[in-house]
């Protein structure tokens, strides 16, 4: 989540209601309450409205209001499909490793802003170190856009697990750093233009 008034500048976000797809749930799901990052489960049968699906997790509105993240593991239970990564190279080098790991920090998003972590500039380093017979050991710094956010933990497992997938990887280590802290200057031109922050 972004901090202070910026919320308030996010058009992608804030579409009209009769923009979202209402779906009803084909079985139970469990799901991570936004902000506060608490693990719940909604019943087969609720109905939920879209708000955000990017990076294959989807952020929903519950019919009482309360928004909640659903995996893409989960993803079935909204009548979709998880969409699978074309650009990823299929060398185990420390440079395929690293460029694949930013690829796939392309695709995590905080669930209440449509802009990936990599542009949000909350990706400060990547650092793949080659251990040898196509091996290697990733370290990634990363900062929240707020201090103490909730959604905080999730994003980093999100972050270590599709790293951790990655052809070539054998240990992951995703480290939260608050200094620097991060500022909306962090983000690319692409994020700015994208929150209507031009």
């Amino acid at each position: 989540m972004l901090p202070g008034k910026l919320l308030t500048q996010e058009p992608l976000i804030y579409k009209t209601m009769s923009e979202r797809e209402i779906i009803t749930l084909t079985r139970d799901v469990n799901v991570v309450l936004i902000p506060d990052g608490n693990h719940g489960t909604l019943s087969k049968g609720k109905e939920v409205t879209i708000h955000q699906a990017l990076g294959n997790n989807y952020t929903v509105v519950t019919d009482h209001g309360h928004m909640v993240r659903i995996s893409s593991t989960d993803a079935d239970a909204l009548g979709k499909e998880v969409h699978e990564l074309k650009t990823l190279v299929s060398e185990t080098d420390a440079t395929a490793v690293e460029k694949n790991c930013w690829e796939v920090m392309k695709t995590v998003y905080d669930p209440e802003i449509p802009v990936n972590i990599v542009d949000l500039g909350l990706v400060y380093n990547c650092h793949v170190e080659n251990l040898g017979d196509d091996k290697n050991s990733v370290h990634i710094m990363m900062t929240l856009t707020a201090p103490g956010c909730g959604m905080g933990p999730v994003i980093q497992g999100d972050v270590e697990k599709s790293i951790r997938a990655l052809k070539g990887v054998d240990t992951v280590n995703v480290e939260i750093v608050l200094d620097p802290p991060w500022s909306r200057d962090m983000m690319s031109e692409v994020a700015q233009v994208q929150l209507g922050l031009f």
